[in-house]
């Protein structure tokens, strides 16, 4: 493969093989086909112009310059046999392939203005600027048979007047402005829904499927059909939807549904893409592949769904529409007093929908970006003006005001053994678990220094149960109330019922049994971010008048959380379809809501907010259904987008009473014949331009 070295800095390498060296799909492959290399961190690669980037990885930085060789060696003698195609390109690259396609777009419009205004004749130009009118006109018609008066009209007129005055220069350039605030709505469409997209994409390649004869072979996801059998073990995500057909496990579905604890899954009941098995081991009749399957539905859906589609056009067609009659006021009256038709379209020039419809959607864009870069993910504008305008917020707990993170919180002794021994013994033991309580016992053992050492037979695991061994010869279990007083028959006395009880609305509780006797109780807690109480104060200076907390928790656990995180309103013991008919209530007290929640129980309610915001770690209803993702594990987000909405409706602003000073001085002066229709246009379209520019800047201080 052809190919010249355009840069070679550090750990970077960009080569180019010229325009058609090889299609989309060709440079997806080649793009999997050197990430093969351990050594090679991105690869990015562009068809427009065969162009292929490479970052390498830094802490290799003594072999780079050699690694760089065996790449190019490598480039060098790819065959065209060797490149495949593959559909889809990872989301980095994807994005990255976006962004190239729309500064091509605006670079060839912008070349294509210039080539157009220096080397096309005249008469030529003429033709082109009339035909290329014709839409506008006929959008502008139809508006006028609707009995609206509104920026299609007023465009329309100014491109027809200006051609009716043979200012053909006037009229090229307000639709070449037009044209660009075009492209930038489909960029912002495009960008928006693929990195939604990214964020609910599953990145499995291989999986393990079972044989008739009961054989395991690791074979790529694109190969499995509907029921194939898929096997998948504990800490492994599961690929695909379907039905366990053998085994049982521990299954985190967090993803589906925001809870941080594990939910037992056994024979027939179904499991979906994107969770994972904490522990225990299945086996998996496919269901649900490829665009079948649960996750690849709903991606169908934002691909489909217009309510993604960025709303750039709302609040520029409600400031442009605003100031139509003003313009076409002006027009008729410059040419009643003057009955100079130069005088006159001097007026009708000055467009005020150019500037506003171009700079609202560069603001937008611009605040968008912003959000991505402090990994906010907002699906379009008119939520940035909901979000700034809200006075009132409402809170999930489970894994929105909580971590979603099960901790130990505390070791109640019931017997011979004092809370170290406790610990220590039940660490010696849930240590072989990956499952997350489990995992706070032995991190809190950890984190207190305790050293155990296996003294124990071979253990018997019961999912969803608890654990069954001999420590030190004596009969040792720890797991469930179920399990330990049900199934074991451990006796449980008046006083320890009423221990159980105390904390049992409070925290998840996990009991310890030696040798028939209940020696202790361990309780889960899952704590609020340490974060959350700081949110919610400086969201309170920010106007956010009312602070509410839902949950399905007791009375207790709502009263102690929302005492801990300075919240006056909660409402304990809600179910799931009530949080939606709570937030309908305080809407039609005429408050303006915003919902944060993570979990599928939270999706009715974030569709009826105002605005609505998911967690990194929602489920995936609830990412599709928010209308805006944090793409970090910090509540502090919140914070960002009430600044950074606020700040960009107060640039809209800003950008509106500019274009209004600078556009009515323009009417002024073009009325009183100071300045002619040309110069009039002239200054016009700079404004415009240096508004537009403007409206780019970031408006969030960087630390």
């Amino acid at each position: 493969m052809w190919y010249e070295v355009v840069y070679n800095k550090e750990n970077r390498l960009r080569i180019r093989s010229g325009r058609y060296a090889f299609t989309e799909k060709e440079g997806y492959g080649i793009a999997q086909l050197i990430l093969e290399n351990e050594f090679v961190d991105r690869v990015f690669t562009s068809h427009i112009n065969g162009s292929i980037f490479l970052s390498f990885n830094w802490e290799n930085k003594i072999t780079i310059n050699k690694n760089k060789n065996r790449i190019l060696k490598f480039i060098t003698n790819l065959k065209e046999k060797d490149i495949f195609e593959v559909d889809e390109t990872n989301d980095k690259n994807s994005l990255k392939q976006l962004e190239n396609e729309f500064f091509l777009k605006l670079s060839n419009m912008v070349i294509g203005r210039i080539l157009f205004d220096v080397f096309v004749p005249i008469p030529l130009k003429k033709v082109t600027v009339v035909y290329k009118a014709i839409p506008y006109m006929v959008t502008g018609l139809k508006s006028l048979n609707k009995h609206e008066i509104n920026v299609a009209v007023l465009d329309s007129l100014a491109i027809g007047g200006s051609i009716y005055m043979k200012s053909y220069g006037s009229a090229s350039s307000i639709m070449f402005l037009l044209s660009i605030s075009e492209v930038l709505e489909e960029y912002t469409f495009k960008q928006t829904k693929n990195t939604l997209k990214s964020s609910l994409a599953i990145n499995i390649d291989t999986v393990w499927s079972v044989t008739n004869s009961g054989e395991e072979m690791a074979i790529p996801l694109k190969d499995i059909k509907e029921e194939d059998l898929v096997k998948v073990r504990s800490g492994g995500m599961i690929p695909v939807d379907g039905i366990i057909s053998d085994g049982e496990a521990m299954i985190n579905e967090a993803s589906m549904t925001g809870e941080p604890l594990s939910v037992h899954k056994y024979n027939g009941t179904a499991v979906h893409a994107g969770t994972v098995v904490e522990e225990g081991s299945i086996i998996i009749s496919v269901t649900g592949i490829d665009e079948k399957s649960r996750i690849n539905k709903i991606i169908k859906l934002i691909e489909q769904s217009e309510d993604l589609k960025a709303d750039i056009q709302g609040k520029a067609e409600k400031l442009a529409d605003s100031v139509v009659p003003l313009s076409l006021i002006a027009t008729a009256l410059i040419y009643t007093l003057t009955r100079n038709p130069m005088r006159a379209l001097s007026a009708l020039l000055v467009d005020y929908s150019c500037a506003i419809k171009l700079s609202t959607p560069i603001s937008v864009i611009s605040a968008m970006n912003e959000g991505t870069k402090h990994k906010i993910m907002i699906k379009g504008g008119k939520f940035i003006e909901a979000y700034a305008e809200a006075d009132t917020i409402i809170f999930d707990k489970t894994g929105t005001l909580t971590k979603s993170t099960p901790k130990l919180a505390k070791i109640i002794s019931l017997g011979k053994y004092g809370q170290e021994d406790l610990l220590r013994i039940s660490a010696c033991i849930e240590e072989h678990y990956a499952h997350s309580v489990a995992t706070a016992i032995v991190n809190e053992a950890e984190n207190c220094n305790l050293k155990h050492k296996e003294e124990h037979a071979e253990l018997e695991y019961i999912v969803a149960h608890g654990i069954s061994t001999l420590f030190r010869s004596q009969k040792t279990m720890i797991g469930s109330a179920h399990f330990i007083f049900e199934d074991e028959k451990i006796p449980l006395s008046s006083e320890n019922k009423k221990i159980i009880k105390e904390n049992s609305d409070k925290y998840s509780t996990i009991f310890l049994a030696m040798d028939g006797k209940l020696e202790g109780i361990l309780c889960i807690e899952d704590p609020v971010r340490e974060e959350a109480k700081e949110v919610i104060s400086k969201l309170k200076d920010l106007g956010i008048e009312n602070i509410v907390m839902l949950t399905g928790d007791s009375e207790n656990v709502a009263s102690a959380v929302s005492q801990e995180l300075g919240i006056s309103q909660y409402k304990s013991q809600v179910l799931p379809g009530e949080k939606a008919n709570i937030i309908e209530e305080i809407k039609k007290e005429g408050s303006k809501v915003i919902m944060v929640g993570d979990g599928i129980n939270d999706s009715p309610a974030l569709s009826v907010a105002d605005v609505s915001v998911a967690m990194r770690d929602s489920s995936d209803i609830a990412r599709e259904v928010a209308d805006i993702t944090l793409l970090s594990d910090d509540l502090s987000n919140l914070i960002t987008i009430r600044i950074l909405s606020q700040k960009m409706l107060d640039k809209i602003q800003n950008n509106f009473k500019s274009i209004i000073t600078i556009n009515s001085s323009l009417i002024l002066l073009g009325g009183l014949g100071v300045i002619t229709p040309s110069n009039s246009s002239l200054i016009h379209n700079l404004s415009t331009i240096v508004i537009g520019a403007l409206s780019a800047q970031p408006v969030l201080d960087e630390k």
